[in-house]
């Protein structure tokens, strides 16, 4: 029996960017099962095929991985995952900035159980192996996932400001290796946030030996051989994905930008493994100018030997919890204590007198905008600044702030426009940073659907591929399929997938590289990307001409398979 008698769907006439960054080619690609088992340029493919697609003047692709998304329980909640199919993302890595979907004990489990029951999760788990029995059950899209150091640290010594004693570092490193041996790419952190904030550089340090010693940890080619050549702007190291890496939401992404960058180097160097940092880039107008030091500093810690790389996503406006902007010192013990310590007159006034010293121009409460809320009452909120809701209620900007994060009891989020368009150009355009929504999957309808969060739930891919790609020419487009496939798939160590070619997972994209645009904004974040036509998973379609098939064909992909 030859290949072509056994084809199930076959891609016609589609101009194929294959992952690796070289240039497109002309050519038909033909899927059997979840695997492609063709590439070639006869007509007599389609003759056999029990499905064909006419990819004449669209052009095909891997299917995109998105390098940071927050979906572990939105997933649960609704397996649709609409706004990143819509995009053409097919993989997705979870567990960012420290959180993940396990383990949950203790502390870790409190804190969630507020998002179970606005999110309607019946279900309970503790660890990756209870939480995929119920994920499996149905996924539309491919999921990965790191374990959150969030998340052991809580579990092991809840959300308390100090050093772990002896047992509790026993405990996370425990939890770790447990998280490792269940399949996770490796460890995140969100120094931004509790219990990482409270953390020290050496607690992460131990915590990233752990990774080095796992049994995934082999170097095979010397550190030279994984740095960036000019020639070809990519990873040269085949064996990248051996190790498991360390990813982090950095300390600080304004004001201490060059020492928090400094730190995931220092992890990255005492230890040997690979770091990556989230999200990468200057936040408020007086951090801006950081910028060509912070890549200088990455760029020769890369020259060092040390292998680092960045994801970050194409728009302006970052999107949080709306407390993050609170001290510190506030978060302590968790959610309870941090409500507790708003409602209490004193306390309030200390942090009243912090905010005015931390954020002292007025026009700052102009750049924080109201996602989501989570009470009818302020609902008509969604979607306005801090600052015009204030001037309405006729209260000072950071009175409002204080009084709908109590109102909210703290569940707020929302979108800071405080970052620099020249400077996201100079990231985007580093081949060491890949694509990353850093939004949970969400559907137009149902329980994922609400308020006004990020357009970049919707946007992200199409956005880069059209805006920034083909519009303003920031690359070729080769380059930029490559950032958003084959160099992820590297990096997470994911196999067979982010590639076109015989024997890889048929996980692709169809999409018109001529009309591709994102069309979800600030106040319609919930529309659909023009120009993607086609995206099959493990080879089987769950976008057909434009519409989604409802089917479940997505895997759980575990490091190194």
């Amino acid at each position: 029996m030859t290949e072509e008698s056994s084809i199930e769907i076959a891609i016609m006439g589609s101009l194929v960017f294959d992952g690796t960054g070289t240039e497109p080619f002309l050519s038909n690609i033909g899927i059997s099962g979840e695997r492609i088992v063709t590439i070639n340029k006869k007509a007599t493919m389609a003759r056999r095929a029990k499905r064909i697609i006419d990819a004449r003047g669209l052009s095909v692709a891997p299917g995109f991985i998105d390098s940071h998304g927050h979906s572990e329980f939105t997933l649960v909640a609704d397996n649709r995952a609409e706004g990143k199919l819509l995009q053409g993302i097919t993989t997705e890595i979870n567990g960012n900035c420290g959180l993940s979907a396990a383990p949950l004990a203790g502390n870790a489990l409190k804190q969630r159980e507020v998002d179970f029951r606005e999110l309607g999760i019946a279900h309970r788990w503790s660890n990756f192996k209870e939480y995929y029995e119920i994920l499996y059950k149905g996924l539309t899209i491919n999921f990965a996932t790191l374990v959150g150091h969030g998340n052991i640290r809580a579990c092991a010594m809840g959300y308390e400001n100090r050093r772990p004693h002896g047992i509790e570092v026993d405990s996370m490193k425990r939890q770790l290796r447990n998280a490792l041996a269940d399949g996770t790419l490796g460890l995140s952190t969100g120094l931004a946030y509790p219990p990482c904030i409270y953390s020290s550089t050496e607690e992460l340090i131990d915590l990233c030996r752990v990774l080095a010693q796992s049994k995934h940890a082999q170097r095979v080619l010397s550190p030279q051989d994984t740095m960036l050549t000019p020639r070809t702007h990519r990873i040269q190291d085949k064996q990248i994905c051996k190790c498991p890496l360390f990813t982090a939401h950095i300390r600080s992404e304004g004001d201490k930008l060059m020492e928090s960058v400094e730190e995931i180097i220092r992890i990255g160097k005492e230890t040997g493994i690979r770091v990556h940092i989230s999200h990468i880039k200057t936040h408020g107008r007086r951090n801006w100018h950081k910028i060509d030091r912070i890549l200088q500093s990455i760029e020769d810690a890369q020259k060092e030997g040390i292998c680092i790389t960045c994801d970050r996503y194409p728009y302006v406006a970052s999107s949080t919890d709306l407390d993050v902007l609170l001290p510190s010192w506030v978060y302590e013990g968790g959610a309870r204590k941090e409500l507790k310590r708003l409602l209490h007159a004193e306390t309030r006034e200390r942090i009243r007198r912090e905010l005015f010293a931390l954020y002292p121009e007025r026009e700052v409460w102009q750049q924080v905008r109201i996602a989501t809320v989570y009470s009818e009452k302020n609902r008509g909120i969604e979607g306005e600044s801090i600052a015009s809701v204030a001037h309405r209620k006729k209260v000072h900007p950071v009175d409002l702030f204080l009084n709908v994060l109590v109102d909210e009891e703290l569940r707020i989020s929302a979108l800071f426009s405080m970052m620099s368009e020249d400077n996201l150009r100079k990231f985007l355009s580093r081949p060491y940073v890949m694509i990353g929504s850093d939004s949970a999957a969400r559907s137009t309808g149902g329980l994922t659907c609400r308020g006004k969060p990020h357009p970049r739930g919707f946007g992200s891919f199409p956005r880069f591929l059209g805006r920034y790609v083909r519009d303003e020419g920031l690359m070729d487009f080769s380059s930029a399929v490559h950032k958003i496939t084959m160099l992820p798939a590297q990096t997470f160590g994911i196999t067979g997938r982010g590639i076109v070619k015989k024997g890889a997972f048929a996980d692709l994209v169809v999409f018109d590289h001529k009309t591709i645009i994102d069309r979800a904004t600030f106040d319609e974040p919930f529309l659909k990307p023009e120009g993607i036509h086609y995206v099959l998973i493990n080879g089987v379609p769950a976008l057909w001409e434009g519409k989604m098939t409802g089917n479940c064909s997505g895997r759980i992909l575990r490091h190194g398979k």
